[in-house]
């Protein structure tokens, strides 16, 4: 890992169509006491099963500090998923604390926040609301009618006329075999919680479904136990979830600078105990009933920080494969992690056949990989039938000078980084013919989950925005299915699809970051479709199952502004 700058133009502002909302209110008459307030509750979308809400509290009074709001629900609904302020429930009673970017609110001022939700038989707004223990009184209305589908779009037609195809899947022309998409586990530092794993590789609701983890190789074997019971969590929890173990430096008398740290090349009298060290760590953990399915020979060669880290040459990485690379057993070796998938640490060892035996996989790392004219196919690599694993990627200028901006999942910055830098790139990984994509630490403040950390406004442990647009992949596009063809009509030129079979599914991954909802878009599978499903993370809206309509080899939805989606076709 490295830090790594980036100058980027400005991004896109978000955009999102919402269908005109119903709210229930409640508000005290002209003066009423100090400690009044209003609330407006308003149904922003509704569709089978689940609800989106957007509340927004009004006080009347004197500055609040550290609110709570209250109610309660009378037919059942439950809350799933909130922004903006934490909620929680307790059979019929909600409670809504604010959070460090929503914290007070000023006399006369507002502030709002929002939630998904579930419901069964009916879903009627709450009638009485109470801010910190003192009730808002006044009178309230019912909603007269209640939207029908989630946010972003109207519902397809049903059924779905049968015409010419916005999308057409074809399976005869087939690409590369996925093995998965991924994060780190700390370095340097604690592991994941057995809670935290199962977010982070679980397949149920609200859980991201990563199906590689990258863990590091000590130099000191005394610290190889660390990681042990998130890695063996990860393996049973997860579906068939890989793990992947990359070294930052040999042991320091190993080295010609006898350091840890700034580089330094392995001595080459040391490459016989350097391949043992390997091998010893990849052996621990299988007796601790962790396989490595993927050990690296190293971690950035070509990077050499003031950190752990370790320098090699291309046709140094080729020589210590050709000649010790057999010695590391029940795993497949990885070359060469280098920051920009520099093919000169690479094709040395693709050119050399005994060498080129002792691998399974090319590695590199994203950073400048895209300026370098390398975020594509890596013919030689293909030739020889060695999977590209892109293994580490690291952005996060959406800081800017509000870091609590990444607890907020509707921020528009943070929405703006990941689905136009991020959720891009791995669209873009994806037609160059790669087989994985890993991202870096997954318990991060700016990645999948929150690590807590008071100045960044994250819980720990909890999905964040980002975690929820990477599972748009991660989830549905699993290891072992296969990137197939597929062409596009004139309609769905502003989208950016992938299209992979399995598991007698055909699974889309579509981005959609234009400005304007592609509605009724019409897919075509190569055969009849039995089953359709529909999910979509937006700004506004996470992992939000959305309306999809089938007829025949047929099915239409409807693709919001600035989203990313994924449909999966049952045959």
């Amino acid at each position: 890992m490295r830090r790594h700058q980036k100058t980027r133009t400005a991004v896109l502002s978000a955009g999102a169509v919402l269908l005109a909302s119903t709210a229930v209110a409640a508000a005290l008459p002209a003066g009423a006491a100090a400690a009044g307030c209003a609330v407006t509750y308003a149904v922003s979308s509704q569709w089978p099963g689940g609800f989106g809400a957007n509340v927004t509290v009004t006080n009347l009074g004197d500055p609040v500090n550290g609110w709570t709001l209250t109610w309660s629900y009378a037919a059942g609904q439950t809350v799933t998923q909130a922004w903006n302020a934490t909620v929680t429930q307790s059979g019929a009673a909600v409670s809504a604390r604010n959070v460090g970017y929503n914290g007070s609110i000023p006399t006369n001022g507002s502030t709002s926040f929002g939630f998904n939700g579930a419901w069964t038989g009916s879903n009627p707004a709450p009638t009485s609301f109470a801010l910190n223990g003192v009730t808002c009184t006044g009178g309230t209305t019912t909603p007269t009618s209640s939207p029908s589908v989630p946010p972003s779009s109207p519902p397809p037609s049903s059924p779905p006329p049968t015409g010419a195809a916005d999308i057409t899947v074809n399976t005869a022309s087939r690409y590369q075999t996925i093995d998965g998409f991924g994060a780190a586990v700390s370095i340097w530092g604690g592991a994941w919680s057995t809670a935290e794993t199962q977010t982070l590789v679980g397949l149920g609701p609200n859980q991201l479904g990563l199906s590689i983890v990258r863990t590091g190789i000590s130099p000191v074997s005394g610290e190889w136990g660390t990681q042990v019971s998130a890695l063996r969590m990860a393996k049973s929890y997860g579906s068939n979830v890989k793990i992947m173990a990359s070294p930052w430096t040999a042991p320091a008398a190993w080295k010609t600078n006898n350091s840890r740290i700034n580089g330094g090349k392995l001595r080459t009298d040391y490459y016989d105990d350097y391949a043992g060290h390997l091998n010893s760590y990849v052996q621990y953990m299988r007796n601790q009933g962790v396989t490595i399915d993927v050990t690296s020979v190293q971690n950035e060669p070509d990077w050499h920080p003031d950190y752990d880290s370790m320098d090699w040459s291309g046709t140094e990485l080729q020589t210590f494969v050709r000649e010790q690379g057999a010695k590391v057993q029940n795993t497949k070796l990885m070359v060469a992690e280098a920051v920009n998938l520099n093919y000169g640490y690479t094709d040395p060892t693709l050119n050399d056949a005994a060498a080129r035996n002792n691998i399974g996989y090319i590695g590199g790392h994203l950073y400048g990989t895209e300026a370098s004219g390398r975020l594509k196919p890596y013919p030689l690599a293909q030739q020889h039938n060695k999977p590209v694993w892109m293994t580490e990627w690291n952005l996060h200028e959406a800081d800017g000078g509000g870091s609590n901006i990444w607890g907020n999942p509707a921020n528009a910055t943070v929405w703006n980084e990941t689905l136009d830098d991020i959720m891009r790139t791995v669209h873009r990984s994806m037609e160059s013919n790669w087989s994985a994509y890993v991202w870096w630490y997954g318990k991060r403040y700016y990645s999948f989950i929150g690590d807590g950390e008071s100045a960044y406004g994250t819980v720990a442990g909890a999905p964040l925005k980002r975690g929820y647009a990477f599972a748009q992949y991660a989830k549905y596009v699993r290891p072992g299915h296969q990137r197939v063809a597929l062409t596009k009509s004139s309609k769905a030129s502003p989208l950016e699809v992938t299209a992979y079979s399995g598991d007698g599914k055909i699974t889309l991954v579509i981005l959609n970051r234009s400005t304007s909802a592609v509605n009724n878009a019409v897919v075509q599978a190569p055969q009849d479709v039995s089953r359709a499903e529909y999910v979509a993370t937006s700004q506004n809206a996470s992992a939000a199952s959305q309306p999809v309509g089938v007829n025949g080899n047929q099915v239409t939805v409807n693709v919001g502004a600035r989203s990313i989606s994924t449909v999966v076709l049952t045959l």
